[in-house]
């Protein structure tokens, strides 16, 4: 009687560990125009976004992904400060001045930058940070729904966002 209890008891502390063993890791895959970011959902500790403005020049719109590693996901949507004028006639001025400036940055190759990652070495180097800047406010939101209702309901779960679109999935 004793014998078969054990044995018993082993057969239920090996069917526990193999069943925990053998369930299949859950992913959250991001396809974007600057690289792929695939997490296991069981990984994620922490997501938020939250809003902030750099040197009073751009507002920044944050998305980010901490794990159980050292890496942290960031995915972010920048935007140059505008301007507003007090009166109606000012504001055409300031809206036509930075249409123009749009302008030349796409003739002179230049957009292209303003649309990338820019990091300055040693100063803002962010050590275990994977960093992909979004085209707008719309995919941080698409981003942020698709991982939230993946970890909610621990789903695979995959989204494709293009460059100057809002996304696809």
């Amino acid at each position: 009687m004793v014998h078969s209890l054990k044995s018993f008891w082993f057969s239920v502390i090996v069917l526990v560990v193999l069943g925990t063993s053998a369930q299949a890791a859950v992913f959250w895959r991001c396809e974007l125009p600057g690289g792929v970011f695939m997490v296991n959902l069981a990984t994620i500790a922490s997501v938020s976004t939250h809003e902030y403005v750099v040197d009073a020049v751009a507002r920044v719109t944050e998305f980010t992904v901490g794990t159980n590693s050292a890496v942290v996901a960031r995915f972010y949507y920048l935007e140059p400060m505008v301007p507003k004028s007090p009166v109606g006639l000012g504001q055409s001025v300031i809206d036509k001045v930075q249409q123009r400036t749009e302008e030349a940055a796409s003739r002179t190759g230049m957009e292209e930058v303003w649309k990338k990652v820019v990091k300055n070495y040693p100063t803002t180097t962010h050590a275990h940070t994977v960093e992909y800047r979004l085209d707008s406010l719309d995919q941080i939101t698409k981003l942020q729904k698709s991982l939230e209702n993946a970890w909610r309901n621990n789903q695979d779960t995959q989204i494709k966002l293009q460059s100057d679109e809002s996304s696809d999935n």
